[in-house]
């Protein structure tokens, strides 16, 4: 039952990647929204859950805020060093230009940014899938009605999934077969979680580990990167509405599946 409604989140996912593939004439608003799913999906579901499994405190601090911040903190330090390297890189490209040399393979940089960041960020994102999947498999082998609940959860933000995979690796630069290349992979993952999950069980506090730290690189992405990006040239209301109507949207479906 559980790889079942693992198709439907597979589903879901590639839906959510259409939709964001689909209205690049309105990039500010895609990103405005794509931002506040990320927000909403970091403050109101993954850092619960972390902080519910993984609650043993390291020095006073419990230790899934404090993997919170490491994910926070390498994911800007990977950003800033990755960007040198690019910047770098950039002064070689223009002088290979100057004389002749070929173009590259697609990819390019984008205000700065570097298609690493984004292939790293939608690969965190397929790994997230993966762990939804693993939690699905087990809330069915708990019971009909955990996994249902799981269920609801997985599925319907599993089109945010989706959404924000496609979102953040296209906005970093890399050409369109890459960022459908790692949309299928976060939409077959829920699918492979679940089958794992009849294999083995993770022990819930490195679960929650990784959900801390996952939820720091996110937020990273969401504050930093995406949302400025969003409001940087239109910094219309719509753009704001967009970004509050995907926090909205998480909390409902935190709300429906029963936290």
């Amino acid at each position: 039952m559980a790889v079942v409604v693992a198709l439907g989140a597979f589903l879901m996912t590639l839906f959510g990647g259409w939709t964001a593939q689909r209205v690049t004439d309105r990039r500010h608003l895609v990103l405005g929204l794509a931002g506040g799913l990320m927000l909403g999906v970091v403050g109101l579901d993954l850092l619960p859950e972390a902080l519910e499994a993984a609650d043993r405190k390291v020095f006073g601090v419990p230790q899934a805020l404090l993997l919170f911040v490491g994910g926070f903190l390498l994911a800007h330090v990977v950003e800033r060093l990755l960007a040198v390297r690019r910047a770098a890189h950039g002064v070689e490209e223009y002088w290979g230009a100057a004389h002749g040399a070929p173009a590259g393979d697609g990819d390019r940089a984008t205000g700065g940014r570097v298609p690493q960041v984004g292939l790293t960020a939608a690969a965190a994102m397929v790994l997230h899938s993966l762990m939804d999947g693993i939690a699905l498999g087990a809330a069915f082998q708990v019971g009909g009605g955990m996994g249902a609940t799981v269920a609801l959860a997985v599925v319907t933000h599993d089109f945010a999934d989706g959404f924000t995979t496609y979102t953040i690796a296209s906005l970093y630069g890399n050409a369109r077969r890459r960022a459908v290349a790692m949309l299928v992979a976060d939409a077959a993952a829920p699918v492979a979680g679940a089958g794992l999950a009849t294999l083995f069980t993770l022990p819930e506090e490195l679960l929650g580990s990784y959900l801390g730290f996952f939820g720091g690189a996110l937020l990273y992405l969401a504050a930093a990167e995406i949302l400025p990006e969003a409001h940087h040239e239109h910094p219309a209301r719509t753009t704001l509405l967009c970004t509050v109507a995907g926090v909205a949207f998480i909390w409902l479906v935190v709300g429906l599946s029963g936290g």
